[in-house]
């Protein structure tokens, strides 16, 4: 019955070692997964504290022919934009590349905080077809110190001569482009149209396009030109876009609903075939695409119609409407939006990107996948670059008794660390040699009578067991320490017996467990010691903080009732600085708080292991030397 009773002992002691151990492992496994987690969630600027994850997915949008550097338009909305938190203009905005370094430029067409509304274009260099391409919006920094990040002209590459967005009212478009190609004539506004604020044509009105050195056409170049537009009644021969000069011109317009592209050269006319009619009221993306020997239209991303003939030369004034020189023929009717004008044959890739981008709906939705908005968690090296500021301007404000109180937290935080980080080393030394002992006292336990021959040398060695490099591993151990108190009781007895030695009678095993009784005490004394250092950060740190908190306050209101103003910002540093104190307090209580716990519960293993192999001990002298009355 002993020797199960023996055998459960032992097998408690291994598995609470085996618990300890992995106590031990827990913090450094979650320190692991904190830093793996935060380096896995890379965040541009943590001023910034909202992002949203944008995949432009040209897989899902069946997109595989080349695209190149293009701008994206980004319609927010209350469903996928916190308009609350941003600023009320969208000047906060950012958009950042997937390595989470490059800055990408951007502007803004239209941001409208009441009604949640806002249209923003940003440059995606280099879009990749068949893949997912990742960008990063950035917001949520509303500090008056934040500057706009808008750059129109740094939105479109170098190659775009031209971009009207048509959300002015009551002037003449302006060139987003920055190569300042604004229109001479005001057009009609046209409001809900594609993209915001559209233009509208009624057969009779016309938008000027003056003359300049970026709009001018060589024989045979290459030109895009791309717009939304929307029917509102089908017109023979309505013209849309046209450009004259002497015997060259072109044309672009819509007959009956059939969009044609007609170019004149040197009196010579030629004119696209006929392909199927537009839709009346309803949003299409028409697109040119002039090179070298033929001249291309797109509808909504699509081949519609081709023209094997170049671009004639020309630089004179662009017409969007009415053509002049017909006096008798109408214009387009309807409503146009975004219309963009580039020096070279852009490929289809970026034409369906386009189309698909700015259209809206299913389209978009599959090219466009925007994720979960993200908060920027705390602790975040800007923000605590930022409270460290406020912090050091509160402390400006801080009365004697306020610097003495921080003083003294200072002053405690210092010893319970210094406590808690001895103690951790003192604990961790402890467990190595309990560990390293128990080995060789299962090899001893079964046969105490190695011990016998009164050698001290031999009960340090553990009966030639422990060499002495081990002895000093072991020396660190209480559970060594009590062994060789029990040990040297038994010498004891066996040295100074008068008689033959006839065993250890129940008395004599009872005065060794109080011996070692004795000894766990001692030890247990020196596991104890210096708590009372933690103790006393726990208890004392919040009631001083408390003290020079009270004290600030009461000085900040006599102060005040000195002077007799009452306003916040006579208050406000006063207050805060007064509960500077009181948060100094805590941040010597709560640390000591925590490393207290952990330290106790270390002690407490330890303390459960010291008498666990105390009554082991005594069941084994007690089968070793039997008393013959037994």
């Amino acid at each position: 019955m002993t020797d199960i009773l023996i055998l459960k002992n032992k097998q408690s002691m291994r598995t609470k070692t085996r618990l300890t151990t992995l106590t031990h492992l827990a913090p450094l496994v979650l320190g692991w997964v904190v830093l793996l987690s935060a380096s896995a969630q890379a965040w541009w600027n943590p001023e910034w504290t909202i992002r949203k994850k944008i995949t432009l997915d040209t897989t899902a949008a069946g997109i595989t022919d080349p695209i190149g550097t293009t701008a994206i338009l980004l319609r927010l909305h209350e469903g996928n934009f916190q308009f609350a938190g941003s600023k009320e203009d969208g000047s906060d905005i950012r958009f950042v590349a997937a390595d989470e370094k490059t800055v990408l430029k951007h502007h803004i067409e239209k941001f409208d905080s009441v009604l949640y509304e806002a249209f923003v274009w940003v440059q995606v260099p280099d879009l990749k077809p068949s893949a997912q391409n990742a960008i990063w919006l950035y917001y949520g920094n509303v500090g008056e110190s934040v500057p706009r990040g808008d750059d129109a002209k740094g939105t479109y590459d170098s190659d775009t001569t031209l971009v009207y967005h048509f959300t002015e009212s009551g002037v003449a478009p302006a060139d987003a482009s920055g190569n300042g190609n604004n229109g001479e004539k005001t057009g009609i506004p046209a409001n809900g149209a594609q993209i915001g604020g559209g233009l509208r044509l009624t057969g009779q009105n016309s938008v000027v396009v003056p003359v300049s050195p970026t709009l001018a056409w060589s024989a045979g170049g290459s030109v895009t030109l791309s717009t939304w537009l929307k029917p509102a009644s089908l017109q023979p021969n309505a013209v849309i876009f046209s450009r004259r000069e002497g015997e060259n011109s072109l044309v672009i317009g819509s007959d009956n609903g059939v969009p044609f592209v007609e170019v004149k050269t040197a009196g010579a006319v030629q004119k696209s075939a006929a392909g199927a009619p537009l839709a009346v009221n309803i949003w299409k993306h028409l697109a040119m695409v002039a090179n070298a020997s033929q001249i291309t239209l797109y509808v909504d991303g699509e081949t519609y119609a081709t023209l094997p003939v170049g671009l004639p030369a020309l630089n004179s004034p662009f017409l969007i409407g009415k053509d002049a020189a017909d006096a008798q023929g109408l214009g387009f009717t309807g409503e146009l939006d975004e219309l963009q004008l580039s020096k070279v044959a852009r490929p289809v890739g970026f034409l369906k990107v386009a189309a698909m981008g700015q259209g809206g709906g299913d389209k978009t939705a599959k090219l466009v996948v925007e994720g979960q908005e993200e908060m920027e968690e705390a602790g975040a090296g800007g923000h605590l670059a930022e409270h460290l500021s406020l912090i050091t301007d509160i402390s400006k404000s801080l009365t004697f008794d306020g610097w003495v109180v921080i003083v003294l937290c200072a002053i405690l935080a210092v010893v319970g660390w210094g406590v808690s980080i001895a103690k951790f080393i003192y604990l961790n030394r402890i467990q190595k040699a309990t560990n390293a002992f128990m080995k060789k006292w299962d090899e001893l336990s079964s046969d105490l009578s190695i011990l016998d021959h009164g050698d001290e040398e031999n009960v340090k060695s553990m009966g030639g067991q422990a060499n002495p490099k081990l002895q000093r591993l072991l020396n660190q151990s209480p559970l060594y320490h009590i062994y060789k108190i029990g040990s040297s009781e038994i010498q004891h007895r066996l040295l100074n017996v008068r008689h033959e030695f006839q065993g250890l009678s129940g008395r004599s095993i009872q005065a060794i467990k109080a011996t070692l009784d004795s000894g766990l005490v001692r030890e247990v004394q020196k596991l104890n010691s210096s708590l009372v250092f933690l103790t006393i950060g726990i208890a004392g740190g919040p009631y001083l903080g408390l003290l020079g908190t009270v004290i600030g306050v009461m000085i900040t209101f006599a102060v005040i009732a000195k002077s007799g103003e009452v306003e916040v910002n006579s208050i406000a540093p006063g207050i805060a600085g007064a509960l500077l104190a009181t948060v100094a307090g805590l941040v010597v209580a709560i640390p000591a708080l925590f490393a207290y716990s952990y330290i106790s519960s270390r002690i407490k293993d330890a303390v459960s292991d010291m008498q666990i192999f105390i009554d082991e001990f005594i069941a084994k002298i007690a089968e070793a030397y039997p008393s013959e009355s037994e």
